[in-house]
């Protein structure tokens, strides 16, 4: 694609925002390089090729019309979101612009599903969170194993398989505040609501597919899906599993950020998203494998971005909407075949 439109990219400097310039570049998109840290975006600019810089803070609404002005669209890449989400989706309100973000955090995404679906509806204006492996993958993996077919499911499991995870200064800060906003206390979506809780997590086995196989899982490890698949379909129960090695890196101090092997800045992790639905006793399951966790929330946030600019969006998807919601999911996961391999239910 060759289109030449500007997209603002918020948070642009950091590891997932790197990814994201990239992926725009490749796309045939202009990428306009924003945040708060001048310098970082110089530098950023000058080995891109000399792209763009308009820094900018959300503390600062002015520096945020500024950084978006002449944009098609935004990608927010800043966490954590629970401060930056709020101000750049107001500045793409102000702007006119669609909204996507990369958002892992439950609690920043409840609040722009709460906070901002009635204004962004009402300005025409498309707001999609979690457009990212987490909350935005598992999201496009539930709808498209539901069909056209279910109209509602009894419970949605997604399980996480990571050969390991080595978050980033990021991902940590971003659990940091979602920890303190839930004082300390887990969180589950069950019975139709998020509930939050103090009793300890179970570990189990989870048949994942091979070559992976059965491994233990940390069951109830909560990620952003509990947000965006109930957002749009009925389904009571939504459980998430983490295997239990890459969530004992995540909870270590000492397991270091990811490290690049390739030419395109990837780590050497490898995932496999197993997805079950079940309704009335039948069961349907949803399958991707891939590579670094944070290198594919690239294509998929630029997927996004590309099919809300050229009208490639479901019908009446204003507003806020999660990315099953906004999207034909199976014809989204297929877009991604060079990033993501799938199976889906026939």
């Amino acid at each position: 694609m060759e289109s030449g439109q500007r997209v603002a990219v918020y948070g642009a400097y950091g590891h997932t925002g790197r990814f994201v310039v990239a992926a725009l570049r490749e796309r045939g998109f202009v990428p306009v390089l924003s945040g708060r840290d001048a310098g970082r975006l110089k530098e950023l600019a000058d080995s891109a090729g000399g792209l763009g810089v308009r820094p900018a803070s959300v503390g600062d609404a002015v520096s945020l019309d500024q950084a978006l002005a002449g944009t098609a669209a935004v990608v927010n890449c800043a966490g954590p979101f629970a401060t930056t989400a709020a101000p750049v989706i107001e500045a793409a309100l102000r702007a006119g612009v669609p909204y996507v973000d990369v958002a892992a955090e439950i609690e920043a995404n409840v609040d722009t599903f709460t906070h901002f679906a009635d204004r962004a509806r009402d300005a025409g204006t498309l707001v999609v969170p979690a457009m990212a492996f987490y909350g935005g993958l598992g999201d496009l993996l539930v709808t498209a194993a539901m069909g056209d077919d279910w109209a509602e499911a009894d419970e949605a499991h997604i399980a996480y398989g990571l050969s390991g995870w080595h978050p980033t200064a990021g991902t940590r800060a971003a659990g940091g505040v979602s920890q303190r906003r839930r004082g300390g206390r887990r969180v589950r979506y069950t019975n139709g609501r998020l509930e939050y809780h103090d009793d300890a997590l179970p570990v189990l086995e989870w048949p994942f597919p091979e070559p992976m196989g059965t491994r233990a899982v940390i069951g109830e490890f909560t990620m952003a899906d509990v947000v965006t698949v109930p957002s749009h379909l009925p389904v009571p129960e939504v459980r998430t599993y983490m295997t239990r090695e890459a969530a004992g890196e995540l909870a270590s101090p000492g397991t270091p950020a990811p490290a690049a092997v390739d030419e395109h800045g990837r780590s050497a992790q490898t995932f496999v998203v197993d997805v079950v639905v079940r309704s009335g006793g039948v069961e349907r399951r949803a399958v991707a494998r891939g590579r670094d966790i944070y290198a594919v929330s690239a294509p998929l946030a630029v997927e996004a971005v590309e099919r809300v600019l050229t009208g490639r969006t479901r019908a009446r998807a204003v507003g806020v909407a999660s990315a099953g919601r906004a999207f034909d999911a199976p014809d989204f996961l297929r877009a991604l075949s060079g990033h993501i391999a799938v199976e889906l239910p026939r």
